[in-house]
């Protein structure tokens, strides 16, 4: 029998803790590689979310993207109503202070409860797929249910889509109000 990771097995408590199933689930493609694990899972390459950690100052935060989306980092201060210097953390600090790798960053199991913030885009799916400890594992989570568990602010500042991925609205509904000509009187 193969030896439980601790990784994984940290988030699986943490989810349970929060009242949550757990819907950890074991990748062939690691959610590094956002095409082919969506591919895998059934889903978009926006439905992979990355779980980021930033410095700001000497403070950490987290910051949870769609994956078809690259984090603003000129934005971030200002998404967390903070000063000092955004900077990504080497993978020895990211490692030490979070105990994950790159990659693999949950966003539950965290030490301490980190500032967080939502990346908008992120609201137009029912649920995402984060990683689960480590990067060849993941955990479906509702968008409301991550909302609420990591208790972050959403933004419409902090990320942007890829370059050549279109995230257009939905089209408006058209009612006897609205048919979209306008007709002036006269």
């Amino acid at each position: 029998m193969a030896k439980a990771n601790p990784a994984v097995e940290k988030v699986r408590k943490a989810l349970k803790a929060a009242g949550l199933d757990d819907k950890v689930t074991a990748l062939k493609a690691p959610l590094t590689q956002t095409a082919a694990a969506a591919k895998e899972l059934g889903a978009e390459a926006g439905q992979i979310l990355q779980a980021l950690i930033y410095f700001i100052g000497k403070r950490m935060v987290l910051v949870l993207i769609a994956g078809d989306h690259a984090v603003i980092e000129s934005n971030l201060g200002a998404a967390f109503f903070m000063q000092g210097e955004v900077r990504k953390p080497s993978a020895a600090e990211l490692k030490g202070a979070t105990g994950f790798t790159a990659g693999a960053v949950p966003p539950v199991a965290l030490p301490g409860k980190l500032p967080a913030v939502i990346d908008h885009s992120l609201k137009r799916f029912r649920h995402v797929y984060a990683a689960a400890g480590d990067a060849g594992h993941a955990f479906r989570i509702g968008v409301p249910e991550l909302m609420k568990l990591t208790q972050g602010i959403v933004s419409y500042n902090v990320a942007k889509p890829l370059e050549g991925v279109v995230v257009a609205p939905p089209p408006l509904k058209r009612t006897k109000t609205f048919t979209g000509e306008r007709k002036l009187p006269g």
